[in-house]
């Protein structure tokens, strides 16, 4: 399965670029979530991106089948 790893200020940003670099929609991948996004002491320094693995669904349609 093909999978990527992507960064975000947020985990719905990370998610979305991840996607637009896959080609697929969200109902395609599944996503584990490696490190929430937030911010330093008071927002003013220390920002950590969101980090994000999202790898493709199985297709049952085009799985091979072994005899």
């Amino acid at each position: 399965m093909k999978s990527i790893e992507a960064e975000g200020k947020t985990t719905k940003e990370a998610i979305h670029a991840a996607l637009a670099k896959l080609g697929v929609t969200r109902d395609k991948v599944h996503v584990k979530v490696l490190s929430e996004g937030h911010h330093g002491l008071f927002g003013m320094n220390g920002l950590k991106l969101a980090k994000v693995k999202v790898t493709l669904k199985e297709d049952p349609h085009h799985q091979h089948h072994k005899s």
